[in-house]
């Protein structure tokens, strides 16, 4: 058998037949990857990632042990979690799931905590606490089962949860830092969207609070609901020079109790929320936002509700 002549002139060195890379990731998004990414948070929503609860949220006697506030009774969360996803499919949104191939943790529902959406891809978050630690290699493995690039994965000491940011515009993001994410995962995460071309503003949250996601949420270029007394200066300042009417929760009560921020935009001033929460309801129905409800109260024990339990995976407009 003879050998072939090794050559720079053959085309893995280079030569004749070499075929540079020349788009970009972005690019390649939709063709090479699967269609994904986010630059706005009130844009059509096309697919979200679930994780449907199991065993695992009635495994331990404590619910505080596990960071939940009460015992959950796992029949009726999900119910209540099949709701969600119908709601979504009925709204015109894919819904996938990720399948642990480990034993999930009993936080592994809260997927909006596991990645933030670009443009281009995921950034893989590293959540906080020890009981979540090693969600995110699910989330990790389902994104790349799913074809949807991966641009960073907080690493080292740096933690973060996809629940702390949020896109003001197509060129910024807000990022809250406190709890869950500390200053070197806000400062991994603000360097990756640098790279992208988007400016960062990062702003701290107050003590006791968890994420951004509980103190903001976006409905339109020009409409935003807060939660009053809990986001900051910063924050509202963010959001009035881009434009948006920063518009205060009513009822602090149905906040608290019934998770009435806690919702996700489905499309520009379109929101899935939770049901029995008549004040807040009526409120951003004033402002001519359209509500879906459903019912989230025994899933609400857990600590979060339909924005938490929701990974955004793609909007329209990128």
């Amino acid at each position: 058998m003879s050998k072939r002549k090794r050559s720079y002139q053959q085309a893995a060195y280079g030569g004749p037949g070499w075929q540079p890379r020349i788009r970009s990731i972005r690019e390649e998004i939709g063709d090479l990857w699967s269609s994904c990414g986010i630059s706005s948070e009130y844009a059509r929503l096309r697919s979200v990632l679930l994780h449907r609860p199991g065993p695992e949220i009635i495994a331990l006697d404590e619910p505080d042990s596990i960071q939940m506030w009460e015992k959950l009774d796992l029949d009726v969360a999900q119910k209540q979690h099949d709701a969600i996803a119908q709601a979504y499919v009925e709204a015109g949104v894919a819904v996938h799931y990720i399948h642990p191939l480990c034993q999930p943790t009993a936080n592994q529902m809260f997927m909006a905590d596991l990645l933030f959406m670009t443009p281009e891809g995921a950034i893989l978050a590293r959540p906080a606490s020890v009981v979540r630690a090693g969600e995110e290699r699910e989330a990790a493995r389902r994104l790349a089962d799913l074809g949807i690039p991966i641009l960073r994965s907080v690493s080292g000491r740096g933690t973060f949860e996809g629940a702390d940011a949020m896109w003001l515009d197509a060129q910024t993001v807000i990022l809250g830092r406190g709890l869950r994410t500390n200053v070197e995962g806000a400062a991994q995460v603000a360097h990756i969207l640098n790279q992208i071309g988007v400016e960062v503003i990062q702003v701290d949250l107050p003590f006791g609070s968890m994420h951004l996601m509980g103190m903001l949420r976006i409905v339109d270029y020009d409409l935003a609901f807060a939660w009053p007394s809990r986001l900051v200066h910063a924050a509202v300042e963010a959001l009035r020079a881009r434009g948006y009417y920063v518009a205060f929760l009513p009822d602090e009560t149905e906040a608290l109790d019934g998770a009435s921020l806690n919702f996700v935009t489905l499309g520009p001033r379109r929101i899935l929320m939770a049901a029995n929460n008549p004040v807040t309801q009526g409120f951003y129905e004033s402002l001519g936002v359209r509500c879906r409800t459903v019912a989230v109260d025994e899933l609400g024990k857990a600590a979060g509700a339909i924005g938490c339990l929701s990974a955004v995976l793609w909007r329209d407009g990128v």
